[in-house]
């Protein structure tokens, strides 16, 4: 009956604790709803973040209370909570400080085994209720030694509030942790130290925060960049945790001279805007989410009240906004850092005379009067000129920025019509070194878009065409970086060819120019490049640039996308594909500069997009045309001789005379050497002369001679659904069809030809794949196997929710029945098979294809005819348009 008895009583407290374990999480729930019902129906992230840590301190405090913890411990709050800076969904950190024991005691021994025990059940409880909790268990002892050890605990433990515990026992920590501080080398190793973490933080974010899906927290401008300040500010004792947390901070530093009451209102303004963006993008991914992701850059703009317009998306003028905030934290987080750094200093600064106008201080550029820029204008470039001249200045002094941005309204039209002004910019622009670090800064410090009011319009315009991830302004100056690196002797191994092209070029400072200008005309409507080079030519007239200068740089920025189209949209291995780019450049040096600008341009959108492939592409593209260019007359003619005598030399060496393999050459025809290199006829021809009548497919792979992907030719006896075949098998695979020459001999055998890389665009030198792909292709390609259908994989989340308007072009060609196709469209797994599938219903028959994918933007160019090489008429064209627009 006793033990009965117990068992009641144990189910009743099993009863009791699930009870009260679901009655927590259900106040926990109702808490959460309201305060976000009440934020939802009235912004305010001040009161969000009081009621939020309000919600949970009631909770733990009530939790603790339960688990009867010993009274001489503390719960304490730090990290974000403890500044009073609760997200929605944000971790909550918590230090469970204990009291100090003597392990050699045993009533100190028994005393913290209950409280470990009773500790264990806690946090256990915290995690059923739904909490997200972070916490440590550490005496004042460890906590001192911890943080003298490390400076993310260090900094964790600044921000710290008392939850419930001994007041006294919490006032005996803040001393021990502030002891950590107290001294000028612990202040100065604590600075260093911070530093060094924000660098590696923005190193993470490739040191931009004007990527299209920036994270609110972490990247450079972000939320973070205002807690360094916060956290230097407390480690100087200009404030504490609770003053902080109350989000006086910036009325404090107002108060100690380090910023006006102006920068103070606008970094509030700054720091609240990025404050509801985090808080709103919490609520809307229902998880901690930092990251903009496009997946709610849609909603997100919804919920703030911004409407699509003719010119930007409701989403691209949130972005901008955003952009706006994170240029201005950027900024403040600067120039507060380097004052800090004058206070930290304990030696007075070092300083030197540069000219009759700045000075250096301790390496950082000031003026040598205050009034310096507002009395006289053009030292602004000058600034900026003296930071090129003397590589040991570090950046301008916090003074000097200030000021900086007290004056920048200054640089107007005036500004800009002035001829010392416009001397000073070229100069800038023509120095050996310096020249991206100068634009940066001046674009960082708002100048920049003032002088050239063009691109102060696309500072933080999105380019949603899935390939560039950076904004229009960002892109434009990483082209620019891009260049100085050719100029650069110890990168010279990056690029060999560009870096001895650059070297050569005798006016590098136009190659800028044309930089600065190819995308400068983006998000007005209009063709970009036309418009572009409107502004161009306006800026190097006002500059004095000579008119052959000025021609120059205003053909760079029209002509910017010719080359990369070319390289990747056309048959590179057809003469009279070179013969006609020849003709557009005119000359070689046009040519290197559009080389190495397009080089550049390329390498500027995104990380991802730049691959071996591209550069083997613009290279032959390069060298072939620079070959025409001194051989204009008779350049096919010469290019197909050439072509037959390279074969002819290779073939020799394999023991093949002419006479061998004479008819299979005559069999393939003549066009056939207009579509190949000298490499591919002598491969096919050393393999196919035995089998030039062969009744079943032949299939060979090799390492691409250019040194990146795999080549696959394909020999056989002409079938409507080849090409079909083929793509669903490397879709299959997983692999990516960049090139696909297409050709039909004289005696009707299809002759083709694929460079295929796997979807992560590295290059393969896997040599049993060659035989798998030779094998399996083979099996594939049999008649009396049904053919499969395309395969349709997931689409990515960028397509999903900023996919583009999908764009069918058809056109005839000029001197024969066939037309170019060129498709824009998301690009997603089995677009090439779908198409082919269009082909084969609509009997359109193919004759090359150039696959051109941008990160998740495909550009495919297809040469298409009728049947038999017949034209295409009207009602064929219509229905393959319609056909491929619904399909894609």
């Amino acid at each position: 009956m006793l033990l009965d008895d117990q068992n009641s009583q144990v189910n009743t407290e099993k009863v009791s604790e699930k009870n009260n374990i679901a009655a927590l999480r259900q106040y926990l729930k109702d808490g959460f709803l309201a305060l976000k019902t009440d934020f939802l129906k009235t912004p305010n992230n001040t009161r969000l973040f009081k009621q939020h840590c309000k919600l949970i301190d009631r909770i733990l405090v009530n939790i603790w209370e339960q688990a009867d913890i010993d009274k001489r411990c503390c719960l304490i709050a730090v990290g974000g909570y403890g500044r009073g800076e609760l997200y929605p969904y944000s971790d909550i950190d918590l230090l469970i400080l204990l009291p100090e024991s003597d392990l050699h005691k045993p009533d100190d021994l028994q005393a913290n085994a209950s409280i470990n025990a009773k500790l264990e059940v806690l946090v256990g409880l915290l995690w059923d209720i739904g909490l997200n909790v972070g916490h440590s268990v550490r005496s004042l002892s460890e906590c001192v030694h911890e943080a003298e050890k490390d400076i993310t605990v260090q900094t964790n433990l600044i921000e710290s509030r008392l939850i419930t515990g001994e007041a006294n026992f919490y006032e005996n920590f803040l001393d021990g942790i502030n002891h950590t501080l107290s001294s000028p080398s612990a202040i100065a190793g604590f600075f260093a130290a911070k530093l060094k973490e924000q660098n590696n933080r923005h190193a993470k974010f490739n040191d931009t925060a004007y990527n299209l899906e920036p994270n609110i927290k972490e990247s450079p401008g972000g939320l973070r960049d205002l807690h360094m300040i916060l956290w230097i500010a407390q480690s100087l004792n200009m404030a504490s945790a609770r003053q902080s947390a109350a989000n006086n901070i910036w009325a404090l530093l107002t108060k100690q001279n380090i910023i006006s009451a102006l920068e103070a209102r606008q970094i509030q303004q700054h720091q609240s805007n990025l404050q509801l963006l985090r808080i709103r993008l919490h609520f809307i991914s229902k998880r901690r989410e930092d990251r903009l992701l496009f997946d709610f850059q849609n909603e997100l703009a919804d919920s703030l009240g911004y409407v699509n317009t003719p010119r930007k998306r409701a989403s691209e003028q949130l972005m901008q906004s955003y952009y706006r905030s994170v240029k201005f934290v950027s900024l403040m987080n600067e120039v507060l850092l380097k004052s800090f750094q004058q206070i930290i200093s304990v030696n007075p600064p070092i300083v030197k005379s540069i000219n009759a106008h700045f000075e250096s201080h301790d390496q950082l550029l000031e003026a040598k009067t205050a009034g310096l820029l507002q009395q006289q204008p053009s030292a602004i470039f000058e600034a900026f000129l003296l930071l090129q001249q003397h590589p040991e200045l570090d950046g301008m002094g916090a003074t000097l920025l200030r000021n900086m941005q007290r004056v920048k309204r200054l640089v107007n039209r005036d500004f800009r019509q002035n001829i010392v002004n416009k001397k000073l910019f070229i100069e800038i622009i023509s120095q050996p070194s310096g020249v991206n670090h100068a634009l940066r800064a001046m674009n960082r410090y708002g100048i920049l878009g003032s002088y050239i009011p063009a691109f102060g319009k696309i500072i933080g315009q999105m380019q949603h065409d899935l390939f560039h991830v950076y904004t229009v302004d960002e892109h434009i100056l990483n082209v620019l970086a891009n260049l100085r690196r050719f100029a650069k002797p110890e990168l010279k191994h990056e690029f060999p060819l560009c870096s001895r092209l650059f070297a050569e070029f005798d006016a590098p400072h136009l190659l800028y120019l044309a930089a600065l200008f190819h995308d400068i005309a983006k998000g007005r409507g209009g063709d970009h490049s036309t418009l572009g080079t409107v502004d161009a030519i306006k800026f190097c007239k006002l500059h004095g640039l000579s008119k052959a200068d000025s021609t120059f740089v205003a053909w760079l920025v029209a002509a910017h996308l010719q080359m990369s189209s070319t390289a990747q949209k056309s048959d590179l291995s057809d003469p009279s594909v070179i013969e006609t780019f020849s003709r557009f450049v005119q000359n070689e040096r046009r040519l290197i500069a559009l080389y190495l600008l397009t080089v550049a341009d390329i390498r500027g959108t995104s990380p991802l997009v730049w691959n071996a492939w591209k550069a083997r592409l613009l290279e032959s593209l390069f060298n072939a045309t620079k070959h025409a260019l001194a051989n204009q007359l008779l350049y096919v003619q010469q290019a197909i001789a050439t072509r037959k005598s390279e074969a002819a030399e290779r073939l020799n060496k394999f023991g093949l005379s002419k006479h061998s393999y004479e008819h299979l050459w005559e069999k393939f025809g003549s066009n056939y050497f207009i579509r190949h290199e000298s490499d591919e006829i002598a491969w096919h021809s050393r393999l196919l002369t035995p089998h030039l009548n062969t009744t079943q497919p032949i299939v060979r792979a090799r390492l691409s001679p250019s040194g990146d992907g795999i080549q696959v030719m394909i020999y056989s006896k002409d079938q409507n659904d080849l090409f079909a075949r083929i793509c669903n098998f490397f879709d299959r695979m997983g692999y990516n069809i960049v090139e696909a020459k297409i050709y039909t001999t004289d005696h009707a055998y299809a002759l083709d030809s694929f460079i295929v890389l796997d979807q992560s665009g590295k290059s393969v030198s896997y040599s049993g794949l060659l035989k798998f792909i030779e094998v399996e292709l083979t099996q594939k390609l049999d008649k009396t196997q049904p053919l499969e259908s395309p395969l349709k994989g997931r689409i990515s989340r960028q397509v999903k929710h900023m996919p583009i308007l999908a764009q069918v072009t058809i056109t005839q060609e000029a001197d024969n029945n066939n037309h170019k196709l060129e498709i824009i469209a998301n690009d997603r797994p089995g677009l090439l098979a779908t198409l082919a599938h269009q082909f084969l219903i609509l009997e359109v028959e193919l004759h090359n294809a150039k696959i051109n994918t941008l990160g998740n933007r495909a550009e495919d160019t297809f040469l298409i005819s009728a049947n038999k090489g017949q034209k295409l008429d009207a009602l064929r064209i219509i229905a393959l348009k319609e056909a491929i627009t619904s399909e894609i």
